[in-house]
């Protein structure tokens, strides 16, 4: 087993239309202001295509540590509902949302498949995977939390445009 491998999943059921959703869960330099993890999201200069570098975010929870990654466009579909990045920097991967109608809102999948690659978090793979494993639960419980109160409170629009 690679220690350093991380192969992660969660649902949320989100109280809005896929479409919403989508809209909101595309604009990552707006995560900070609903999921208190990801600390702080540089979009690249200008707006990219896929493929493209579209900015670095910087991510921490509970644990004494910020990742820091660079995100690259693999897909954005909002017919199919998929927003999909590659990630490089102290993770190496990709990450993915898949959203579908659910209950009275969205079901949103998220699935994430990285190779760790920060030196002091490869030293400590074995005794540290299961914290490592606990503060991704954690942060992605916040995000859940605070996208679902963002949609309730309908803060994500304004003037006449979803953020």
């Amino acid at each position: 087993m690679d220690w350093c491998h991380y192969r992660l999943h969660s649902r949320w059921n989100l109280p809005a239309p896929p479409g919403t959703v989508f809209a909101v869960l595309e604009r990552a330099e707006d995560y900070p202001r609903w999921w208190p993890q990801v600390r702080e999201v540089t979009p690249a200069p200008g707006r990219t295509g896929d493929g493209e570098p579209t900015g670095t975010a910087r991510f921490r929870s509970f644990l004494p540590y910020a990742l820091v990654v660079t995100a690259t466009r693999v897909r954005s579909d909002p017919a199919a509902g998929v927003l999909e990045v590659a990630m490089s920097g102290d993770l190496d991967g990709w990450a993915r949302w898949t959203l579908a109608p659910g209950g009275l809102g969205t079901l949103a999948r998220y699935e994430q498949e990285v190779e760790v690659r920060r030196p002091s978090m490869r030293r400590l793979a074995v005794p540290g995977r299961p914290f490592f494993l606990l503060n991704h639960a954690w942060m992605m419980r916040c995000g859940r939390r605070g996208l679902t109160a963002l949609l309730r409170r309908g803060t994500h629009r304004r003037a006449g445009r979803t953020v």
